[in-house]
């Protein structure tokens, strides 16, 4: 197939070769997953966004590092399935509706159940047409024929089934029980949806006096509004100081009314006066303490924070102005004794940022033991998922040993409803996927379920299941990694591992890739309040989506925070520019040059045969770092390769033969530079998918898109050692040539006389084949090269492995100053040596290391010697 006509600009300009491009992708259909029974399936779902809002840098960030997986494994042949979605959010989008309607003078009950639910669906449509030119803008290669939402009917199907046969297991159940309460949203919330924070508060000391006069017990509190709610006081029942008091009673102060002191073991005898007040409504290990003892439980308070019938005289007041005049009536009392200073921890709502409160109420829960024993066993076994970095999986089974009940039901309209009826006279309950047929009999719990239920189930359900033969089920499940970042591993993670194993039998995906939070540059989270955040649609706008990518693709190592910089985006922005001018030369020199045309029989220069080697070693080094997720060793890798390698060593070197006389050589040079350039960008590709595509498609090629384009492999026939080693000495020569001439400010447009002193013949032999290389980088007047040369007296000295370089500068040296820079390289390397000794003399490094890297330290110590020596005689001449 013939290339077209260059039709690259002179400048890099992203803006105008990102436009357009993901359309011709999305025409083409190269990301739609293709069935193809001749390959092997490869799955990644996208931890679907909420439709809330904006994508932030972390969505960027970890959306850009399953767009590297899926691209590089379509690349590598095969049938690559990256499924799209999106997640109600509940509290999330619920708090954004109502906060619109909100500023329109209205209500959720204005509007009702089934109207608001509409409106929060025309919310969705729009936030998700939103997300979705995100995705295309990050250059994201998604099968939108398969996009997911939360609460579309398959998975809503799918949600009913994992609750209906959960429950008729007896692993959901509906009891009364203290949850984490949002006085805010009017919501149950699960643990983890709890943020604790340290506040500055009291403890309240207060003395409750016996019924009968004979004394009182003092207890001390931080919720003394909750004291309303008492049903007892309780102590040790080894507790000498109280034993006698357990079974009389109290009279709770303003309430005026009696309750029981209790023994219980859960008391601490050490801590403050060894008696606590039971408000079993109010407080979770009181509940259970009012559980052991039947005590009665008390609510004194609304769902939305506010004092309830049973608080009295306090009615109708929120809870914290109840705190402070319930002080100030217990100060006047007199049984208020002491107020004292109390940093404690407090719980707020991840969501509104409210308090929350611990409150008595009637929910749904799922019995959490079971099911986190078959995930906790899973990890045992061969096919366990596998956490990457692996010491998350710690992480992971610490939450999963210690895991309480989950609080599923949430008092919310936007969700999948509780698909339980309860019969209008009897109370009975139905739980089904259908209603009971007599539903007009019946009533359907309010509340709908926590949007994790659903979430959990997004690996197998938006497959198909619990249609076990839905094809794209049958074919794309277990994924093959999960990338999502280490805050969600609780909410997220570990409730998709233990919903597959007891819905599928099996691990949801083989990996999950862990990674961190983007902060500031200074560290910090980013956030509304410091003002610190960054839009990443922002950053592709001034740089392209291309060096965004890069930036956030390399910028750490797995499992680790991302530090945002504005100069490391720039600094990104160069090297897809460096690319840019490097390719579009290499194209023009060309000349037009066809796929067939590519021939690499003709005779190959070191450089040729060098860069050839370099990119074998380059798609060796990262294919394996992709495989294991290592991104930013990948980074380093290529960076390396294009921009040293192969921009500013071999298409300088490539010059010669491109400018000569000789078409035999300029054959070869241009098919070297196309198979070069044309697998480099391959490589790069995954991370920047945009300024790869445009290159590629003006190249010598015979594919349609680089999407589709085979994966670069090693062709051992292209690595040639030797061929690197000469390549190796002869740029350390140039190296050395032009730092001796800046040091002595001797442009590279003056000439100057070079001698080179080779150890043997075969290292004269190497310098001798790379006379031109050496005359054309080095600019000698006069160059001399042999095994006895002699030494001039006033020249600068470089010492190589095997050769010497002395460059007589007359007049411009200062003998003293260069026998300082050779006693300075003399230190240098005399350090070196004594590094390499000790590694060598290391007994644990001698028997851990492998044979390879034992051998190549000896050859380290023999050269820094040898170095070491020629510096150390190179002194005593000067010193004559």
């Amino acid at each position: 197939m013939e290339t077209k006509e260059l039709t690259m600009p002179t400048k890099y300009d992203p803006q105008s070769i990102e436009k357009g491009r993901y359309d011709w992708w999305l025409q083409g259909k190269f990301f739609e997953a293709k069935d193809d029974e001749g390959k092997q399936p490869y799955t990644i779902v996208i931890p679907p966004p909420n439709v809330t809002g904006k994508l932030h840098l972390g969505h960027a960030w970890d959306t850009t590092l399953q767009d590297i997986i899926t691209r590089m494994k379509r690349m590598q042949g095969y049938d690559v399935l990256w499924l799209p979605g999106m997640d109600h959010a509940g509290i999330a989008t619920q708090a954004k509706v109502e906060g619109k309607l909100r500023s329109e003078g209205k209500s959720r009950y204005d509007l009702g159940r089934e109207k608001f639910v509409e409106e929060t669906w025309k919310w969705k449509e729009e936030y998700a047409s939103h997300i979705r030119a995100q995705w295309s803008k990050l250059g994201l290669g998604l099968d939108y024929s398969r996009e997911r939402f939360t609460l579309d009917e398959g998975l809503s199907d799918a949600v009913r089934e994992v609750f209906v046969t959960l429950y008729k297991k007896g692993l959901i159940y509906r009891g009364e029980y203290i949850i984490n309460w949002d006085p805010s949203t009017k919501t149950a919330l699960s643990d983890i949806e709890v943020i604790y924070k340290d506040v500055q508060g009291a403890f309240y000391h207060m003395k409750y006096p016996l019924a009968d006069g004979s004394g009182f017990i003092e207890i001390a509190t931080t919720r003394p509004e909750t004291m309303l709610g008492d049903s007892a006081v309780a102590v040790h029942p080894e507790d000498d100081r109280y034993k006698h008091l357990i079974g009389k009673t109290v009279i709770l102060p303003i309430v005026g009314r009696e309750i029981t002191i209790v023994g219980d073991d859960y008391v601490d005898m050490e801590f403050g006066s060894g008696a606590v007040k039971i408000t079993p409504a109010h407080d979770p290990n009181d509940f259970e303490i009012g559980n052991r003892h039947n005590l009665e439980r008390i609510l004194v308070m609304n769902e939305d924070g506010s004092m309830n019938e049973k608080a009295g005289k306090y009615q109708g007041l929120d809870r914290f102005e109840c705190r402070k005049q319930i002080v100030k009536d217990l100060q006047e009392l007199g049984v208020l004794f002491k107020i004292e200073d109390h940093l404690h921890s407090v719980g707020h709502s991840e969501r509104s940022g409210a308090v929350v409160e611990p409150y008595l109420s009637t929910q749904w829960f799922v019995k959490m033991q079971p099911l986190a024993n078959e995930a906790i066993a899973l990890q045992a076994k061969e096919n366990k998922v596998n956490f990457v970095p692996d010491r998350f999986e710690k992480t992971y089974l610490r939450w999963m040993e210690n895991i309480r009940d989950w609080c599923i039901s949430r008092q919310l309209w936007w969700g999948h409803r509780i698909p339980a009826w309860y019969h209008k006279e009897t109370g009975e309950v139905h739980v089904d996927h259908e209603p009971p047929a007599d539903i007009e009999n019946w009533e359907q719990d309010n509340d709908v379920l926590d949007t994790w239920f659903s979430s959990a189930l997004w690996p197998f359900s938006t497959m198909g299941w619990p249609n076990k033969e839905a094809a794209d089920f049958k074919r794309y499940f277990p994924i093959g990694a999960l990338v999502t970042g280490y805050d969600i591993i609780f909410f997220w993670v570990s409730r998709m591992i233990f919903q597959s194993i007891e819905f599928t039998g099996e691990r949801p995906f083989k990996d999950v890739l862990i990674h961190g939070l983007v902060r500031d540059e200074q560290g910090r989270k980013m956030s509304k309040s410091l003002g610190n955040g960054v839009d990443p649609m922002d950053v592709i706008d001034k740089y392209g989506a291309d060096a965004l990518r890069y930036f956030l693709s390399t910028g750490s190592s797995p499992g680790q925070d991302l530090r945002f910089s504005t100069e490391k985006v720039e600094a990104t922005w160069n090297f897809a520019n460096k690319i840019w001018n490097a390719s579009r030369f290499a194209l023009m020199n060309m000349d037009g040059m066809t796929y067939e045309e590519i021939d690499f029989s003709g005779e190959k220069s070191v450089a040729d045969k060098w860069i050839l080697t370099r990119l074998n070693e380059t798609i060796e080094h990262v294919t394996k770092l992709s495989e294991r997720y290592e991104f930013g060793e990948v980074g380093r890798a290529l960076y390396n390769f294009i921009w040293d390698d192969f921009c500013d060593w071999y298409i300088e070197m490539a010059k010669l033969p491109l400018y000569g006389e000789d078409e035999a050589a300029k054959k070869t040079t241009r098919s070297i530079l196309a198979y070069v350039l044309d697998n480099t960008m391959r490589l790069l590709h995954p991370f920047m998918p945009f300024i790869t595509e445009e290159i590629w498609q003006n190249l010598p090629h015979d594919g349609v898109s680089i999407t589709e384009a085979k994966w670069p492999e090693v062709n051992p026939a292209f690595s040639d050692d030797e061929a690197a080693g000469e390549m190796k000495l002869l740029m350390e020569m140039i190296r050395s040539v032009r730092n001796i001439r800046a040091e002595v400010n001797t442009p590279m447009s003056k000439k100057i006389k070079m001698l080179v002193k080779a150890k043997d013949e075969q290292v004269l032999k190497a310098v001798e084949n790379n006379r031109s290389y050496i005359e054309r980088f080095c600019n000698p007047e006069e160059l001399q090269m042999g095994t006895d040369i002699q030494s001039p007296e006033k020249a600068m000295t470089a010492v190589l492995t095997g050769l010497e370089i002395f460059l007589p500068l007359e007049g411009l040296i200062n003998i003293d100053e260069e026998i300082a820079r050779l006693e300075k390289e003399y230190e240098r390397l005399n350090k070196e040596v004594d590094r390499v000794q000790k590694k060598l003399s290391n007994q644990g490094f001698m028997k851990k290391a492998p044979e390879s890297v034992v051998a190549e330290e000896r050859a380290k110590e023999k050269d820094y010697s040898e170095k070491r020596s020629i510096v150390e005689a190179r002194i005593n001449e000067l010193r004559g």
